[in-house]
């Protein structure tokens, strides 16, 4: 499974690059699955639903199916966060996965960044860093692209990875 990540800091288009990214890569045909990295404890179900009951009830892992989707969920309870192999283990087969966060994760990946945001690049420290997804021309030696340039951060991707 081929595996690529967008990464950056909060507030730097991350969700926006890789939602376009998504969008351009099945236009050209191409089967995308994506994982999400969130710092926070978040919650794909709410509080009335069957599903939710099941899980308040102490169910571990929880499965929603309906004719137009399914969804697993996975209880934690104080075990800690799987990384990021094992939850690639649980995506059917597809020409790409994007990640998105994971920083430190072992995948390529290009770094989102915008100047307003005031924070450093990753990249210095981070060598699994590839390319700058940008909305200011930056001194550093890595491959630059403008934010908004989706078909040549994919067309970089692609030949990355090989497709």
């Amino acid at each position: 499974m081929r595996v690529y990540g967008i990464t950056g800091w909060k507030n730097t288009g991350k969700t926006t690059l890789t939602e376009k990214l998504v969008t351009e890569l099945v236009g050209r045909g191409l089967a995308i699955s994506t994982i999400k990295h969130a710092h926070h404890a978040t919650e794909v179900d709410h509080p009335g639903r069957d599903s939710y009951r099941h899980r308040q009830a102490g169910a571990g892992q929880v499965i929603v199916a309906s004719p137009e989707r399914w969804a697993l969920m996975t209880e934690l309870r104080g075990q800690p966060e799987p990384p990021l192999e094992a939850l690639l283990a649980q995506l059917a087969p597809c020409d790409l996965v994007l990640v998105e966060g994971f920083k430190r994760a072992f995948h390529p990946k290009v770094e989102a960044h915008r100047a307003a945001v005031g924070r450093p690049l990753l990249a210095p420290e981070n060598p699994t860093i590839r390319a700058i997804a940008t909305d200011t021309p930056l001194d550093h030696p890595l491959p630059q692209f403008d934010l908004n340039d989706v078909p040549g951060i994919a067309d970089f991707i692609l030949a990355e990875v090989g497709l």
